[in-house]
């Protein structure tokens, strides 16, 4: 199996990336199609509206936003797919999940990571904020 890496969108893309795949809900600011450079987005394995409105609303702490995520994630069949076509991307290439957050500490990532971590999926390190 390949690595499966972070990085941000904002970030020039590279050949050794392999495989780009969006993993945030909203489209990013100020980014073309081409210079995002995509295989994929991943809409379905990011938080649901209603959970990502209410914490960046300040209704949710992200240790309750983390929760509920997770749970999302657990209860539907988006991750087992998402992580059954990673290991296929993985057993490739390299793979590369690509976000628009600045402090990835503070946004869906680390619930995601622990998430395909479960699956078996190893990645390298979120980056650091």
């Amino acid at each position: 199996m390949k690595t499966l890496k972070w990085k941000r969108v904002y970030d020039p893309a590279n050949p050794s990336d392999g495989d780009r795949i969006l993993v945030d809900q909203l489209w990013p600011r100020g980014v073309s199609k081409e210079k995002a450079a995509l295989d994929e987005w991943a809409k379905s394995i990011t938080p649901g509206k209603e959970i990502r409105k209410a914490y960046h609303e300040g209704k949710l702490s992200f240790d309750q936003f983390s929760r509920r995520y997770e749970a999302e994630l657990e209860e539907g069949d988006a991750l087992p797919e998402f992580a059954d076509d990673l290991k296929k991307r993985l057993s490739k290439g390299d793979v590369t999940l690509v976000f628009a957050g600045k402090t990835p500490s503070m946004t869906h990532l680390p619930t995601l990571k622990g998430q395909l971590d479960k699956a078996g999926i190893k990645s390298d390190p979120l980056p650091e904020d």
